[in-house]
């Protein structure tokens, strides 16, 4: 098969742009990246070391998903669609209220308070947005609030599960960097809270100087004490769930994927609690735990195949070289692979952009000198862009299917654009001051 193919005729250079080429071509067919990838993995493999190879292939990808702490991404997205099925993320909305009070542009500060909780209750980036969208967008909506700002906050707030621990990025990054996900989750800790603050004085700035975008949520002043206890009592499971993931991870009583048991369990007694535990709603959300989780492994595989058969045709090697090219400052360097890494985020999924990148960049960071816990952050920060950028962020795309139907992707996009200028001033102070990730060691 090699001999017919001749592929090692056309040198890494060249096989390497052919490898690209593939890739893009059968991607605009249409085809998934996970059997894209697959194949172009099978017949790099087959044209260029001969059927001998294929066993090496399927090693590297049985070593991927029989790694221990890659069970913890099932059980985050069981979380999640459990939390998708109950009323739990409705009643933390309405609590939230106490917090955004009757300040100007309260009810969008309200939604991103929300938008936190839920990120640090699953990592779910998909759930969340829809959850939002129909919690919170029809009654800013309804409150007179401008319907870009009311956009931008939706996605942008839903998109926090990126940098939020227990966020699903953040684990996939761990497995692809080989680096601890529990000091990754420590390390994006401030930086997404910071990310958040962003998004808060926004929206209270917009509210301050442009009042007639940001009404006051006037029905706040006639709750009664016994109505405000009766929402306090919405925020109470949230936070112990909360408490019990993140706090076992850091308080090091359990590992990431004990933890995220720990989570589910704490969620499904939390719907029992509720009264609305049925089998019917387990049913469904381990359905959806399934197909999503489906997507990862099959992704993973795929990509884990191809990035195993480049490395062994010398081809990391080669990119190495390429990007060390570039320039003999660190620093540039470092902003080139975030450009590649915001290019690649227009257009591909995240977790495919993770495994395909980072086991080539992980090296070349390192060889800099930069801490790769470091570099965790800022490609979890690169990838939140992603999520909100045109023209196939995902986010924009997540709040589609709920928003009502004047609202199109046109003018969702376009919502965004402050926000995405927001999470390109947090890259840049993460870039410019590692400590905000690294505070610490």
């Amino acid at each position: 098969m090699s001999e017919i193919l001749n592929l090692q005729a056309l040198g890494i250079g060249g096989a390497s742009v052919v490898m690209f080429g593939m890739l893009i071509a059968l991607l605009l067919t249409g085809m998934q990246l996970a059997f894209v990838t697959i194949l172009v993995a099978l017949f790099f493999a087959l044209g260029w070391f001969g059927p001998m190879a294929v066993p090496i292939v399927t090693t590297r990808i049985y070593s991927f998903v029989t790694q221990y702490v890659f069970l913890s991404v099932p059980m985050f997205v069981l979380m999640a669609s459990v939390l998708d099925r109950s009323g739990i993320a409705r009643d933390l909305f309405n609590a939230m209220r106490l917090v955004a009070g009757n300040l100007r542009g309260g009810l969008g500060v309200q939604t991103l308070f929300v938008a936190v909780i839920l990120a640090a209750m699953s990592g779910i980036i998909g759930g969340e947005i829809v959850l939002l969208g129909l919690l919170a967008l029809p009654q800013m909506l309804r409150l007179g609030y401008d319907k870009h700002l009311a956009i931008g906050i939706v996605c942008a707030g839903g998109a926090l599960g990126t940098m939020i621990p227990p966020s699903i990025v953040l684990i996939i990054y761990g497995l692809s960097a080989n680096v601890s996900i529990g000091e990754v989750f420590t390390a994006s800790f401030v930086p997404g809270l910071m990310l958040a603050g962003f998004y808060t004085i926004y929206v209270l700035a917009v509210g301050y100087f442009r009042p007639e975008l940001a009404p006051v949520q006037q029905e706040d002043e006639k709750l009664s004490a016994t109505e405000k206890l009766a929402l306090l009592r919405g925020l109470i499971l949230p936070i112990i769930v909360v408490i019990f993931v993140l706090g076992s991870i850091y308080g090091g009583i359990a590992s990431v994927t004990e933890a995220s048991a720990i989570g589910v369990m704490g969620v499904v007694l939390s719907t029992i609690v509720r009264g609305e535990f049925t089998l019917r709603m387990i049913a469904d959300a381990a359905l959806q735990t399934l197909r999503t989780c489906g997507m990862i492994v099959w992704i993973g595989v795929g990509a884990t195949a191809l990035i195993g058969v480049y490395n062994l045709m010398g081809g990391i090697d080669f990119v190495e070289s390429l990007i060390f090219g570039i320039s003999d400052t660190p620093i540039v360097v470092l902003l080139v692979m975030m450009v590649i890494l915001a290019v690649l985020g227009m257009f591909l999924d995240w977790v495919g952009i993770a495994l395909l990148t980072i086991p080539i960049f992980a090296p070349i960071v390192s060889e800099l000198g930069y801490d790769l816990i470091w570099f965790g952050v800022l490609f979890s920060l690169n990838m939140q862009i992603s999520f909100i950028s045109p023209p196939f962020g995902p986010a924009a795309f997540y709040l589609k299917s709920v928003a009502p139907p004047e609202i199109g992707l046109g003018t969702i996009f376009i919502s965004l654009v402050p926000f995405i200028g927001l999470q390109v001033l947090a890259l840049g102070l993460v870039i410019a001051f590692p400590q905000l990730a690294l505070w610490y060691q």
